[in-house]
């Protein structure tokens, strides 16, 4: 694609907006030379939202959408989907929640497949963070699909991660998996209006009270996200959190691993896992199939 063609695109129209992502998420020639030229006015705060399954993650950022935008602020979503590594097809929810706001001039909202990343998340989200940033967002929300190790992978990409949990488990706090305590800036416990969620988030508070203090006190928000209960608490929340310490002195870590995760898909950009397959079940067929054989095979063809 011509240079001249790229220059053409208005990332601040919808529709632009939208051509670009379409572009850069497909490898369109140029697309690294037009990322490389973006430069962003602001420096929007990239919010990550994680969890669980059944957490109510969309009900989540459809809420902190409406109460963002109300304040005058322009809100970028990207919203991670899995991709099937059975069929290799896109599993795209519509987000039936969020379709209140896009008829929203101050918000755009858009899916992306993890494209069979092994986590939630793929580089192509980061590749697609900076397009959000060059369009001006005073907000960017990610949500993740919450499976996997995408609640991990988030941290590498987030300024703020929200980890969003629900009181199903009672007082049960030893079932939170030591690396959400790790990445979590923020805690929200949803659904708080169920029996047993004031329990639950007093064991949390306890269990981060007893861990090694830092310069960023982790909260522990409580919300109803469908009545939209508790939302203004999380905005306070994440504006406190930019405006840390803790945050500035991180940069460096979180940028070292977007270069990382950046690096490693070009790597592997070479290798289609349908592909792949299509060898492997020849080779099956054949009686031939050697999976540590294959594997450095593949491995030269990249290195080559």
């Amino acid at each position: 694609m011509k240079q001249e063609t790229w220059n053409q695109i208005n990332l601040h129209t919808p529709r632009g907006l939208a051509r670009a992502i379409s572009l850069v998420e497909n490898n369109a020639e140029g697309y690294i030379g037009f990322l490389s030229g973006l430069q962003a006015q602001k420096n929007p705060p990239v919010i990550g939202i994680t969890g669980p399954p059944g957490a109510g993650k969309s009900t989540l950022v459809n809420a902190l959408i409406g109460f963002l935008a109300s304040q005058g602020n322009k809100v970028g979503v990207l919203a991670v989907d899995p991709t099937s590594p059975f069929n290799f097809g896109s599993l795209l929810g519509d987000r039936i929640r969020m379709a209140e706001h896009y008829t929203n001039p101050n918000v755009f909202i858009r899916s992306l497949a993890t494209r069979g990343s092994l986590g939630g998340l793929s580089a192509k989200a980061i590749e697609i963070t900076d397009v959000l940033r060059g369009a001006d967002f005073d907000y960017i929300i990610i949500e993740t699909v919450g499976v996997g190790q995408s609640e991990v992978e988030i941290a590498g990409l987030a300024d703020t991660t929200i980890v969003l949990l629900v009181p199903e488990s009672g007082d049960e706090i030893q079932g939170i998996k030591s690396g959400i305590m790790e990445i979590a800036d923020i805690f929200i416990v949803n659904k708080a209006d169920r029996p047993g969620a004031e329990v639950y988030i007093s064991n949390l508070k306890k269990m981060l009270h007893a861990r090694p203090k830092t310069d960023w006190q982790i909260p522990v928000l409580a919300t109803v996200a469908q009545k939209k209960e508790g939302i203004d608490k999380v905005s306070e929340a994440i504006l406190k959190h930019q405006n840390s310490p803790h945050t500035q002195s991180r940069k460096p870590l979180l940028l070292a691993e977007k270069a990382y995760q950046l690096i490693q898909s070009k790597k592997m950009q070479g290798i289609s896992k349908p592909e792949l397959a299509k060898k492997i079940a020849s080779l099956l067929q054949g009686g031939n199939l050697n999976l540590y054989k294959l594997v450095e095979e593949e491995l030269k063809s990249i290195t080559n």
